[in-house]
This record gives structure tokens, sequence and C-alpha cells, in this order.
């Protein structure tokens, strides 16, 4: 474990890191003693830095939901991170590549409350239950670190979170099952990447049952409003200035976005 100053100095480096876009040493590296208890003290002071600079908490993502990417990480659960209103991008934005150190994109469906939910045993019932729709979403996902990091790091630095689009059609939780949205990923006109939503934990849903749960403990309640990102059914597709991005979703139709 850290103490507090340590906490509090990891995430004024996390901070001036973003500003900067100059990746710091991995904050494993700088306090050795950290844990991942204290990996999420920082990313909530961090969040609770850049919310009295202006921004907004609009929603989670949620990370590592796929068993390989567990393994390749060494946990055993998901990971999170906080949305901010400053990190969404409609369909169609061309996006500066600049803000950004290593961006890559992700495939996610976003789960969009009509409803607070929270407390003790939510089911995957009760996340539908809350879920005014649900809608394609693409997550960038950014470093400000150097690699290779450990999960503390990761979860440390906000679960990578850096950016979100949506776009496409927006569907009620139960006029489809949502285990079987598949969707392409295409840079420059070429798929890089293909998946389905059943790749997360069986079913989108329960990255977001998870979340629920975890938060529960800490007394948290997820609001009407906010969106969750679900987490990737793709592997991380890398992007750079110059790169044009459109992700097919099927029936729910397709975002395109591109990098200057």
């Amino acid at each position: 474990m850290i103490n507090e100053q340590q906490r509090q100095d990891a995430a004024n480096a996390l901070l001036k890191a973003e500003k900067d876009r100059q990746p710091i040493q991995q904050v494993s590296k700088t306090w050795p003693e950290m844990e991942i208890e204290d990996s999420y003290a920082v990313q909530q002071l961090w969040a609770e830095a850049r919310v009295s600079a202006g921004a907004r908490v609009v929603g989670h993502k949620i990370g590592l939901t796929s068993r390989a990417m567990q393994m390749a990480s060494k946990m055993t659960e998901p990971d999170y991170g906080v949305l901010l209103d400053d990190m969404l991008y409609p369909d169609g934005a061309r996006i500066p590549a600049s803000r950004f150190h290593m961006p890559r994109l992700e495939v996610e469906l976003a789960f969009v409350l009509g409803k607070p939910l929270g407390g003790k045993h939510v089911t995957v019932y009760d996340v539908l239950d809350a879920t005014a729709y649900v809608t394609p979403a693409l997550e960038i996902i950014d470093y400000r670190t150097e690699v290779p990091r450990s999960i503390c790091d990761t979860i440390a630095d906000n679960a990578a979170a850096a950016a979100m689009v949506t776009g496409g059609r927006i569907v009620r939780p139960m006029d489809v099952d949502l285990r079987w949205i598949g969707a392409t990923l295409s840079k420059n006109g070429v798929i890089e990447e293909s998946g389905v939503s059943a790749a997360v934990m069986g079913h989108p849903a329960m990255g977001i049952v998870w979340l629920a749960n975890k938060l529960a403990v800490h007394g948290i309640t997820l609001d009407a409003g906010h969106i969750l990102l679900a987490g990737s059914f793709t592997r991380p597709t890398a992007v750079a200035a110059g790169d044009t991005i459109q992700a097919d979703f099927g029936p729910l139709g397709s975002i395109g976005i591109s990098f200057s």
C-alpha cells in the first residue's frame, strides 16, 4: 500500500502526462508498493481533479471483460474507469490524433441508463430493466504511462479510457438478442477486426452487472442518463493521423470517424 500523499502525487503525475501529451514512467515503478486498491484511489483523485477543472462525469467504462485479456493482465475480474463529457465524440467526427499518445480503438456496445442502477446483488435482469437503450460504440484507449504496464498502472490511468464515439441505430435492450450483435472494424478500407458481443462475459450486460455490484461496495449508484461501455469484443486496433475508420454493426448501423 502507499499513503495518501503518494496517491495524490501519482494522480498529479497522470494529470500532467495527459496535459503535456508526454507519457511518464509507470506509476507502479515510481511507487512499487502500489496495490489495486491504491490504483483505484489514484483514478478517483484524477477524476475529481478533472471535474474540479470543469469536466462532468457521464458514465463508466468496463475493461478486461474477456478471459484472454484477464489472463494477459494476471487479473481474475474486469476493471473500470470514468467517462467524462469531454471524451465524447459523435458519429462522423474528425478527431485530432495529437490529443492522444498511442491511441487504439475497441468495438463495444454502450448501455444508456433510463433509471438509477445500484445496490447489492444486481442481476442481468436489473441491468436490462434499467437500460433505456443500447447503441453501437467505439472506445479510444490510450496510455499516459510507458509500457509494459501492470494492472495497477492501467487502473490508475483510468483503465486506459481516453475517448468514445457512439452512432448507428439505438435499440431497446429487450428488442434484440444482445449476445449476438456482431461488428467489423475497417481501417482505411481494410477489415482489421471482427467479433460478436457474446465474447463479453457471455452477455454484454454482465460487465455492467459486475460494475454495479463493485461500486455498491462503496455506496455508489449509477445514475439515469449515464453511458456504460460494456467492454470490447474485438482486439484493440492502432490508429494514427490520416486514418479513416468504419465500424459496421450490421442491422444496428455503422460508425464512421477519421483522425486528423
